[in-house]
């Protein structure tokens, strides 16, 4: 019992040192959901993470509506590459006021305008393609 007890002590410290491996960039999310800095990964693509002083971008894209969430105040969107900002193609959910929420319904193709930052991604127009 007593060598079961010594293992036991000595193999704890070696498991949470194997588990700590030091890399900040992690696609495991942490508290409320949010992600850590560095990497994120949407739909099998790596998106950098914007630094947390950065200001607001601005840039456009085109996609589809997958869904349209008025309790979140969402519009979930499957966009192509946005160079402008370096990111790839993704589904992503963008905030959208109810206005242009309205204008809009799933499965429809699209053409939007948007901002992003460390707030979030805020869709500011939107037109049907």
């Amino acid at each position: 019992m007593r060598t079961a007890n010594l293992l036991t002590i000595l193999a704890v410290p070696l498991a949470l040192a194997a588990c700590d491996s030091g890399d900040t960039t992690t696609d495991m999310p942490i508290a409320d959901g949010q992600m850590t800095e560095g990497q994120m990964s949407m739909d099998g693509g790596d998106m950098p993470m914007m630094e947390s002083d950065s200001v607001m971008q601005s840039a456009s894209a085109e996609g589809t509506v997958t869904a349209i969430d008025a309790e979140a105040g969402t519009i979930t969107i499957e966009h192509g590459p946005v160079p402008a900002i370096d990111w790839p193609a993704m589904t992503m959910a963008f905030d959208a006021d109810e206005q242009l929420r309205k204008k809009v319904t799933v499965g429809e193709g699209i053409a939007f305008e948007f901002r992003t930052g460390v707030e979030g991604s805020v869709i500011t127009s939107i037109a049907k393609q």
